[in-house]
């Protein structure tokens, strides 16, 4: 009887190493890691794994990830609590990056922390990553990174006639109106929050606005 194929098993503890330490094992390391016991063995994984796409040869005889290392599994069906099912990234229909998902555009991407709480019924909240995209641009109903009189500012963008206003999320906050300019930085691509003991969830985040 043929033997399983485990390689995406090794990947998933190769990418937990990169993931602590920034770097890939030796060849020896890796067999320790994967718990092989021939010497090749390791050698051979590698080989497999740089034909699928994971890896690369670096200078020096190391190892180095590809973009396609850092997939991750894309299920569309929704997850229910309390239900324990395989997230083996052969299950998932789809494998993606977050970096491919949200940035278009790397050489006009920053990322700006988000303060205070005025967007907070958006789903924006204090001490998230704003994923911003460079542009003087942008269209009403975006959410966009302005400098306002000097101050910068995360906002929906509007308009009330002809002159542009920003809407926050939160009624606590009143609607923007330059008293000067009005200078648009970025438009908001997506936001990055990472959770834990504790959270509290908010509802979805949905950008609007057309290009």
């Amino acid at each position: 009887m043929p033997q399983a194929n485990l390689d995406h098993r090794y990947l998933a503890r190769l990418r937990d190493h990169y993931a602590r330490h920034g770097t890939l094992p030796s060849y020896a390391g890796i067999g320790q890691l994967v718990g092989f016991k021939a010497k090749n063995a390791a050698v051979k994984l590698a080989s497999r794994l740089t034909v699928a796409g994971y890896l690369r040869a670096a200078p020096g005889g190391k190892l180095a990830p590809t973009a396609r290392f850092f997939e991750l599994p894309l299920f569309d069906s929704p997850v229910q609590a309390g239900l324990t099912a395989s997230v083996s990234g052969q299950d998932a229909g789809e494998l993606v990056t977050i970096d491919s998902y949200l940035i278009e555009s790397p050489s006009k991407t920053v990322l700006l922390r988000v303060k205070g709480d005025s967007m907070q019924d958006a789903g924006v909240l204090d001490g998230d990553l704003a994923v911003v995209e460079r542009s003087q641009s942008a269209s009403a109903g975006e959410f966009v990174i302005a400098v306002v009189d000097g101050d910068f500012t995360l906002k929906e963008l509007g308009y009330d006639g002809e002159q542009p206003i920003l809407i926050p999320h939160n009624d606590r906050y009143p609607r923007i109106r330059p008293e000067r300019d009005l200078e648009i930085f970025g438009v908001v691509r997506g936001i990055v929050r990472k959770v834990g003991k504790g959270w509290t969830g908010v509802r979805r985040t949905t950008f609007g606005g057309s290009k």
